[in-house]
């Protein structure tokens, strides 16, 4: 089997607030679980990600709680990632954008980009509080949104819509600091003219070609992606400004900049950049082969608010500083709702993946399970404590954790834990196992097309397969007449469940391991599922349940803690 190199990106988080599911669904899981395929297939794969420490959102929560924008993003970046590690997203590298290597690696971005000429520099009018004597960044202006006429809109942004703005489109503008109108007042900043860029981004969106080349099958990027690219390239790009008016982030390095910093969607891509080079030199690699080798496939997961940022945007700015690969891939999710409603963290709207860690010990896999089976991929879908319930007791619990337990309790009753042999095969038999050995390239297909959901209900198939396998040939009563048959059926469903071992890790990483434990199971890879794994007279452990039933007071109190929220 031949390796490739991967790059896989998942979308800084802000470290201005602890993570919720919202943001799980939609960046996180969704690449872990295809970087954990990746490396089950031996592919080398530098998956990096980190906190974006930068941007007003930083300062305005510092503002609000009465410290430095230092401790916050110390406070958040810490919670953030522990969260992160102990629900099994296994990054490469979690890496923060306050960090000295970072502002090193962003200054030196933007002072070639300087040099080519990539940016203009231009004097504009820009919103300024005079009560607090400052120019106000994107996020310190709020109003009401332009394309839904809901009040609170950013000025970047409104979370409501998802819709990308510029603080000009809002309807009566406010500043956040002050609760005032803000004026209009001069400065100086460079904007990235993204009207130049429009004729190759076209080809490149449209087409999958890059310099005359194929560079990736536009067919295979998700219809809104897409959508949403082409809507505003044939609405006519705009400059934009790359610079802002604050005192906090990646401090502009050149000439006539003092009280200027990089803008936060120029800075934080290039966190991934920082974050590669971080960890290539703490694991003795060439961070190069990952960003600027055209073998490698770049691939950004993110949420469907940061596509502009990722398709138009910072693709520019790497094709401008030249040298560096493109994304053969975005595979944007849209958003995840809660209990019917949009989730929300100024309205305190949220389940807090910490606090799910908290409440829920050792229940990891059940959420992972849940979030992957209702993931948005190509539209909004809904979360609810009721659907997490039956999904984690009705198929987890019923079915995966119901054949592993049959099995492996059959096996330790009768034969004491050793792996009888295999004897002669029926047709059913063999049907089983012409089944069994489909599954692994029935994931493959699904997971490699970015649609996790396809391939969890594959993987739950699998166990469907090995569950109407049992309740077909009743081992359990044969063993009274026919030893050697029972023999081959539970050798039979020991491989099935070996196969689930492997098959579901990226998915339920937790949930493998304590299998492959119960299994007795070393060095297995994707490449041995849906073959025989086990040999006859293999010895496996003593049963444990592989889930819990989650009941139902549990989710009670879940609802109650919305409500007071």
């Amino acid at each position: 089997m031949s390796t490739k190199r991967y790059t896989v990106t998942s979308a800084l988080p802000y470290a201005n607030g602890p993570l919720h599911i919202g943001h799980i669904a939609g960046a996180y899981l969704p690449a872990d679980i295809y970087v954990r395929y990746l490396k089950g297939k031996g592919h080398d794969v530098a998956f990096v990600c980190g906190s974006d420490e930068h941007g007003a959102a930083i300062t305005l929560r510092a503002k609000k709680d009465g410290v430095s924008p230092q401790e916050i993003v110390d406070k958040y970046h810490n919670i953030n990632k522990k969260a992160f590690a102990d629900f099994g997203i296994d990054f490469s590298i979690y890496h923060r954008t306050s960090d000295k290597l970072h502002h090193e690696t962003a200054q030196d971005f933007f002072k070639i980009l300087e040099e080519k000429n990539v940016f203009i520099k231009k004097t504009a009018e820009q919103f300024y509080d005079e009560e607090n004597n400052q120019f106000l960044a994107d996020r310190y202006i709020s109003g009401k949104c332009p394309k839904c006429n809901t009040d609170g809109a950013y000025g970047d942004q409104c979370e409501k819509c998802g819709s990308a703005l510029s603080p000009e489109e809002l309807i009566n503008p406010t500043s956040t600091l002050s609760g005032k109108t803000p004026v209009k007042k001069e400065t100086s900043h460079w904007y990235l003219p993204m009207q130049n860029h429009e004729e190759w981004l076209k080809t490149w969106i449209d087409d999958g070609t890059l310099n005359g080349k194929n560079h990736h099958d536009p067919k295979a990027w998700r219809s809104q992606v897409i959508g949403q690219c082409k809507s505003w390239i044939d609405g006519g790009l705009q400059a934009r400004a790359m610079t802002r008016d604050l005192d906090w982030g990646v401090k502009v390095p050149v000439k006539d900049s003092v009280g200027k910093v990089l803008y936060v969607w120029l800075d934080a891509p290039i966190g991934y950049i920082s974050a590669t080079k971080q960890w290539a030199a703490d694991n003795n690699k060439n961070w190069e082969d990952y960003w600027k080798n055209e073998e490698t496939e770049l691939v950004h997961f993110i949420g469907k608010d940061n596509i502009v940022f990722h398709c138009i945007i910072f693709p520019i700015i790497l094709k401008a500083h030249e040298g560096y690969i493109l994304p053969t891939n975005v595979p944007a999710n849209e958003f995840l709702n809660l209990e019917g409603k949009k989730l929300s963290t100024s309205r305190n709207w949220a389940i807090w993946l910490h606090e799910y860690l908290e409440d829920f010990k050792g229940e990891e896999d059940a959420l992972r399970y849940a979030l992957c089976a209702t993931a948005p991929e190509s539209k909004d879908t809904d979360f609810t404590w009721a659907d997490f319930q039956a999904r984690n007791n009705n198929e987890l619990v019923a079915i995966f954790g119901n054949f592993i337990n049959r099995v492996v309790v059959l096996t330790n009753k009768y034969w004491e834990g050793v792996v009888p042999k295999c004897n002669t095969l029926e047709a059913c038999d063999k049907e089983v196992l012409e089944k069994l050995k489909a599954f692994p390239d029935k994931i493959s297909a699904s997971i490699e097309k970015y649609r996790f959901r396809e391939a969890l209900g594959e993987l739950m198939n699998l166990a469907r397969l090995g569950n109407k396998y049992l309740a077909d040939t009743e081992p359990w009563k044969l063993k009274k007449t026919d030893e050697k048959r029972t023999e081959t059926i539970m050798n039979i469903s020991m491989q099935i469940s070996a196969s689930l071992a492997v098959l579901s890790e990226p998915f339920m990483p937790f949930s493998s391991e304590k299998l492959k434990g119960l299994l007795n199971l070393d060095n297995v890879t994707w490449n041995d599922a849906g073959g025989i794994i086990i040999n006859d007279n293999h010895k496996i452990n003593p049963a444990t349940h592989l889930f819990n039933k989650i009941e139902d007071e549990k989710i009670e109190q879940q609802l109650e803690k919305l409500k007071q929220q």
